[in-house]
């Protein structure tokens, strides 16, 4: 038996797009996620997940609202996860959610584990590097990405102006200069998400 669904109970804030329904899965009316990054165990962990439509291509409207379905069962597929919600009753049901964004709440997030770190909460923070020996700002994280090997985080170059304010740096173009600088314990060796900081020995001329 199906749980009542609760796609009217209002949205929390603190939403991480987690993944993407790419597809419907059986004939049951289960969907298939591709998780975004290395976040399936938030996925497999949370009871309720947040959906959001697909925006058409050219829409100048209204972003679409997140609406919740509670988890009946999920499960690991390969790459992918595969879940019963309670708002899909069969596979035409399943094929229309297609496209559709996957959302948790950050406060329904697993502890990480010691020296583990999720990229959302690294997301934001300022990274600083060396300068003649002397910790410096190289910039602000705006995304993390994975190579296959290890995490990189994609850092737009940055400076503080003289009030303190972050000021990205610019290109002749007019676009933001970035770095990618490997999340890995040999570069970045100290992580601390409260004051949104992470000190690493990397370069900050190159």
């Amino acid at each position: 038996m199906a749980k009542a669904d609760s796609t009217h109970v209002r949205a929390p804030a603190d939403l991480v797009e987690l993944g993407r329904v790419v597809s419907a899965y059986g004939v049951r009316g289960w969907v298939k996620i591709q998780p975004h990054s290395a976040n399936a165990q938030v996925l497999l962990a949370a009871k309720t997940w947040w959906l959001k439509a697909p925006v058409p291509v050219g829409s100048t409207g209204a972003l679409p609202c997140a609406f919740a379905a509670d988890v009946i069962a999920c499960r690991p597929q390969g790459a992918t996860v595969v879940a019963e919600l309670s708002i899909v009753a069969d596979r035409d049901q399943a094929e229309a959610m297609k496209g559709h964004t996957v959302w948790a709440p950050r406060s329904d997030f697993p502890s990480a584990d010691d020296d583990e770190y999720y990229w959302v909460d690294l997301i934001g923070c300022q990274l600083f590097g060396e300068l003649d020996g002397q910790p410096a700002l190289i910039g602000k994280v705006i995304d993390v990405v994975d190579n296959g090997a290890h995490a990189l985080l994609r850092v737009a170059r940055a400076t503080l102006d003289a009030n303190g304010e972050l000021v990205l740096m610019e290109n002749e173009k007019g676009r933001a200069i970035e770095v990618l600088v490997p999340f890995v314990s040999a570069h970045v060796h100290t992580v601390d998400i409260a004051n949104k900081r992470l000190d690493s020995n990397w370069p900050v001329e190159f």
